[in-house]
């Protein structure tokens, strides 16, 4: 929270004084010469109390049902300590295990076609069951589809978000983000109240990079933030995979090409596994086919009342979330995750554009 710090600052400091208790004690002359540290840092370090308010973070952080943890707590996931400038903290809304180590990245654009968010989902779903923990960054497009896909696999999935925890970006994942904290976590370096910004995505996704086994690259543009996490993957030792995408979308250009450099190209979940490795090489199960869109259950499901509104409104045909949103009188992000949840009990399915229809319907 003390402006201009930042992970590799604070190891330049920890090399001298060891522990973040000394360095808040220690003298603004002793602060000035260890290397990196500038006299304003060394200013604003030896007058932290003056602009930092620890108690009303500590009570944030409490009143959300977060907590946090540090690089050398037992929880801290061991992958992330590999990595050159590993986060100082994590808050964390949900809880983290030990089996999260055996993770997979996945990202991809905000901007998607209908088969890249499907091939998303069927991917992230079988991985997922396979005992992969599935980290995204819980944004439009790949992001979500990748989290949506491990939810309905029963599996794990861990978010890392550009923003503190208190200003969720987009706003209508904010019930998507709801049910990852209950079957794994949402996680950020950032102070409770830190907005996202053009630094903080790019920099967050060093940890998407770090955290898993290897990272998937779904559908990407050639000038996707994507990119850049594979760059940052590369760089810290992990395998990259790639779908292939049509060599005439723009959306398939990024990933394209990181396959003409290497990548590993994907056309099933067995591909990354046969890589990776069996999770459960004794069991030898047989991957699951993801739940389709275009079918209802055949057996019906218990709806909820939200959930009932949203899909009665599409029984008048194809409609946008906005659209959904001012039929239902529902806040759009309570639109957003209710479609998530009839999109799971395969009442509902998603159509290029933004657009969605109830399943079954010609």
């Amino acid at each position: 929270m003390v402006p201009g710090m930042g992970p590799v600052r604070l190891r330049y400091l920890l090399e001298v004084f060891e522990t973040p208790a000394r360095v808040l004690t220690a003298g603004k002359a002793a602060l000035e010469s260890v290397k990196g540290i500038g006299r304003d840092t060394a200013s604003a370090l030896a007058e932290w109390e003056a602009t930092v308010d620890l108690a009303a973070e500590l009570k944030r952080i409490e009143d959300f049902g977060a907590r946090v943890i540090s690089w050398d707590s037992p929880e801290y996931p061991g992958t992330l300590r590999t990595i050159a400038n590993p986060p100082i903290v994590l808050y964390v809304w949900g809880d983290l295990r030990v089996e999260d180590a055996h993770a997979l990245g996945i990202v991809g654009s905000r901007s998607v076609t209908h088969y890249g968010t499907e091939t998303t989902k069927k991917l992230s779903f079988q991985l997922a069951y396979a005992g992969y923990a599935i980290v995204s960054g819980l944004a439009r497009g790949i992001d979500t589809a990748a989290h949506n896909g491990a939810l309905a696999a029963n599996g794990r999935t861990i978010a890392v978000i550009g923003s503190g925890l208190s200003k969720l970006y987009p706003p209508e994942n904010h019930g998507l983000a709801e049910k990852i904290a209950k079957s794994g976590a949402v996680v950020s370096e950032y102070p409770m109240e830190r907005p996202a910004d053009r630094q903080t995505f790019p920099y967050r996704n060093r940890i998407v990079a770090g955290w898993g086994r290897g990272l998937l690259v779904v559908e990407a543009g050639a000038n996707s933030g994507a990119l850049i996490t594979a760059d940052q993957a590369i760089e810290q030792g992990r395998p990259v995979f790639a779908v292939p995408g049509q060599i005439d979308r723009p959306t398939s250009a990024g990933s394209n090409k990181l396959i003409q450099q290497g990548a590993r190209l994907v056309t099933s979940a067995n591909d990354i596994l046969d890589e990776l490795g069996q999770l459960f090489p004794d069991e030898r199960r047989a991957l699951p086919a993801a739940p389709k869109n275009d079918a209802p259950s055949s057996a019906p499901a218990k709806l909820t009342q939200d959930e009932t509104l949203v899909s009665t409104a599409l029984e008048a045909g194809e409609l946008t979330l906005d659209e959904l949103a001012a039929a239902t009188r529902l806040p759009p992000y309570k639109v957003s995750s209710t479609l998530t949840m009839l999109e799971m009990k395969r009442i509902v399915r998603a159509l290029p554009g933004q657009r969605f229809m109830k399943a079954g319907i010609a």
